[in-house]
Formats: C-alpha cells, structure tokens, sequence
C-alpha cells in the first residue's frame, strides 16, 4: 500500500475524474496514465464512479486509484470494496475519520480553515485537501497556514487552472494539485484518447 505522502508526491497534478459513461473510464484513464499523471481520483458524484474504480484498477495497472467525494462510512466501504487505494472526502467529521483510521487507507481529507487542520493534527492527519482552494482563499490562504501550521502539507483542490496551477506547486506546504482542465468533456464525448493524453503530458510536467 503506498502512503498518503508517496501518492501526493508521484504526479504534479491528481485529475478530479467525473465519470458519466463507464465505458470511458478505461481509455480515460489509461490515457491519463500514458501522459504521466499516474495518480487518478474518481469522484463517487455519479453512479458509474464505483464500477469505474474496479474497472481502472483491473485494466491499468500502472494507475493508482482512489476515490473522491466520500462522504460518508457507507462510501468509504464501498470505496474500498471497489479497489480504492486512497479517499478523498470534500471536508471531515470525527465520526468519519474515526472509521477511516480503523481502515488503515491512505485518507486525503479536506478543509478549508486553520481550525479544521488542527482537528485533523490531533488525530494524527498531516496530509489535507485544501477545499474549495479558489473560494477559500487560494494561494494567499496557504501561505498564511503555513505560518503555524508548517507541518501540514495540502493538495488544493478547486477553481484552479492550467495557468494559476504552477503557483500553486510553488509553495513549500502544496505537494500536489487537484485539477480538472485536462479532462476536456468534448474531447472526452468525441473518444479522443490522444489528445487528452497531450493534455495530461503538459500537467504532468509542471
């Protein structure tokens, strides 16, 4: 099992996968991985986002995969039953991380203050999602919690572009970043593999 700090570190750029028809989640993410992001976060917003894992997981095995938006034990669970290798949860609560830390899976969960990344300190956590990053605070937010709380390390996530992306990753306390833009929803309704993978390649080496 990789840690939480090995999966931030091994691409720039975690593509935030929203999945609606299941038989783009192979070709999606194996063209993802061809690029270089090897780190892919399905999202659980859409029915297919569990089969999707399974599928991605059985079929690209250079990927690794998590899933996003969970939001409660149940996902979690499923999440897991699935073939996830980490979560990503939009925000916490106690009893949430309470059943996370039973599992013993590379969690990435989010906040969006100073007080929440202290709740997650005190359980042991270093390692959050910054969200909604844009709407939060951006970049300016970061560099003000990186005062007192150095320690923690983020991945933003949120309202960030290809453009704003590398100031972002410029900060001591980012590992990684959370990003949409290579998933072109037309090029993804037109099946063309390729050009996303021309799209993962530059957001892979930012």
């Amino acid at each position: 099992m990789h840690s939480i700090e090995e999966i931030m570190t091994t691409s720039p750029v975690i593509p935030v996968i929203v999945i609606a028809d299941i038989d783009d989640a192979v070709p999606l993410a194996q063209a993802l991985v061809n690029g270089g992001l090897k780190v892919l976060e399905v999202t659980l917003r859409t029915d297919a986002g569990l089969a999707a894992i399974s599928k991605i997981k059985q079929a690209v095995p250079d990927a690794i995969v998590g899933a996003g938006t969970v939001v409660s034990g149940d996902d979690l669970f499923k999440a897991i039953e699935a073939g996830s290798e980490f979560l990503v949860s939009p925000g916490s609560t106690a009893s949430f991380i309470d059943v996370a830390l039973r599992r013993s899976v590379p969690l990435l969960p989010g906040v969006a203050t100073t007080s929440e990344a202290m709740v997650l300190l005190e359980k042991g956590i270093s390692h959050m999602k910054f969200f909604p990053a844009q709407a939060a605070g951006g970049i300016p937010m970061l560099k003000s919690i990186a005062g007192p709380l150095p320690q923690v390390k983020f991945c933003p996530t949120g309202g960030i572009s290809e453009a704003t992306a590398p100031d972002y990753l410029a900060l001591d306390n980012v590992l990684c970043i959370g990003g949409t833009w290579m998933l072109d929803k037309a090029l993804i309704d037109a099946k063309d593999w390729s050009a996303i993978e021309l799209k993962a390649r530059a957001a892979a080496q930012l």
